[in-house]
């Protein structure tokens, strides 16, 4: 989980905010539910298909690392 914090200073979209705690921590839950915020925030469905796209290329902690980096 170490690797996450640095990535919080290089957030993409600060204005994009999405609530994971208390909720399903399921991969495909967590990336589906930033790549909405994505949407709903009018991002380009080319950013959002390379966010989808980088977060499940790696294991959890590199889908959480993306999902931070893409929002706060």
């Amino acid at each position: 989980m170490d690797q996450v914090f640095p990535l919080l200073t290089n957030v993409k979209h600060p204005e994009i905010s999405v609530q994971l705690s208390g909720e399903d921590g399921n991969g495909f839950f967590i990336a589906s539910r930033v790549r909405m915020a994505l949407k709903n925030a009018g991002v380009s469905e080319e950013e959002r298909e390379e966010f989808w796209a980088d977060a499940l290329s790696g294991d959890y902690n590199h889908l959480l690392a993306t999902a931070l980096a893409g929002s706060t």
